[in-house]
């Protein structure tokens, strides 16, 4: 049985950092293992502009613990307003990665995104001419669909009208949770989707099964079984399609812990130890890092990480239950199994 595992150092590509007290304290949790991330845009306000995205990389650099070497890699958050030439210069410069799409309403700080897909036609266009990948929340929000069919829904009504009518564009599904979103990735070129740690880990049963878990809430939110088993199949395959998006996204336990509690689940303190032990199970060890360090680089455009971090098996491993912030505890992602996979060093 395997003991040791030695991959190249992994990346993130879809993580929510937040701003001020919250960006440094959770930021370490991060680099303390990754090497790059794609960055979410969803602050208040969003991140709009490139002179935005520039100075929200400022801050984040300035967070960073002495001596981590890691790359936050900037999106613009796509309104109805967004210019087109503004992403292309943003683009040009280096600054930015991607685009992130979200519909109006679909999530944390989602308020600012779009409704009418016809207002963001020219840059989509704008964004295939230049390569510029668009990241998006696929899930609709219209009231008369259920909260399970978001997802499917989006891929029908939404994103294949997008990248038919603008067929150069890459895009990436975020964070897919069902068999629809897997079985619609296998189906294309031009395509890639993230995986979260958490829908390998959860399904909808682990929210509300005795009682309401509000750490294991997120949107999209995690659905039955059979979705769940079809995102570790398509996670431990090695298909190219397919990489690691952790969407961690931290709240404090006062913002989980209510009447109306956040959507978002903290894992990035843990992911790596919960994804060797998903990726044991399903006895596929030897593709960890295509998911983590390889798959993702490829549809970015950009070079696997040079250094490497080996895993080593052995006693039970034990994280935080909760990382402090000046804003209030924030709680670290329960996987519901001892951990027994560290990453040698952290």
């Amino acid at each position: 049985m395997t003991q040791k595992l030695t991959i190249r150092r992994p990346d993130d590509w879809h993580l929510h950092l937040r701003d001020g007290a919250m960006l440094r304290a959770v930021l370490p949790e991060t680099t303390r293992h990754f090497a790059r991330a794609i960055i979410m845009p969803n602050l208040v306000p969003p991140v709009v502009t490139g002179a935005e995205a520039a100075a929200y990389r400022d801050r984040i650099l300035a967070a960073l613990p002495n001596g981590d070497d890691f790359t936050p890699l900037m999106t613009l958050y796509l309104t109805e307003d967004t210019d087109p030439e503004d992403v292309a210069a943003a683009h040009a410069s280096g600054l930015i990665s991607a685009v992130k799409l979200y519909p109006a309403g679909a999530t944390t700080n989602s308020a600012s995104g779009v409704t009418n897909f016809d207002k963001v036609r020219a840059v989509l266009e704008r964004m295939a001419e230049i390569g510029l990948p668009l990241c998006a929340h696929g899930e609709v929000t219209d009231a008369e669909v259920d909260i399970f069919d978001r997802e499917a829904v989006f891929i029908d009504r939404v994103l294949d009208p997008i990248r038919r009518a603008t067929p150069g564009l890459r895009t990436v599904m975020e964070h897919i949770t069902t068999r629809d979103g897997v079985d619609y990735a296998l189906s294309q070129n031009n395509l890639g989707a993230t995986i979260t740690t958490h829908h390998l880990i959860i399904n909808r049963n682990h929210i509300l099964v005795g009682g309401i878990k509000p750490h294991y809430y997120c949107l999209p939110v995690a659905k039955r079984e059979d979705h769940r088993l079809a995102l570790r199949a398509a996670a431990t395959s090695g298909d190219k399609r397919f990489f690691l998006g952790t969407d961690s996204a931290p709240h404090t336990d006062a913002l989980k812990e209510n009447a109306c509690g956040c959507a978002g689940c903290f894992t990035a303190t843990n992911t790596m130890s919960i994804l060797a032990h998903v990726f044991e199970e399903e006895n596929a060890l030897d593709r960890l890092g295509a998911f983590t360090s390889l798959n993702g680089p490829t549809f970015y455009g950009l070079s696997p990480n040079e250094d490497h971090i080996t895993l080593t098996k052995g006693e039970t491993v034990h994280y935080p239950d909760k990382i402090d912030t000046a804003d209030g505890p924030v709680t670290v992602f329960d996987p519901g199994m001892d951990l027994h996979w560290r990453v040698e060093g952290a």
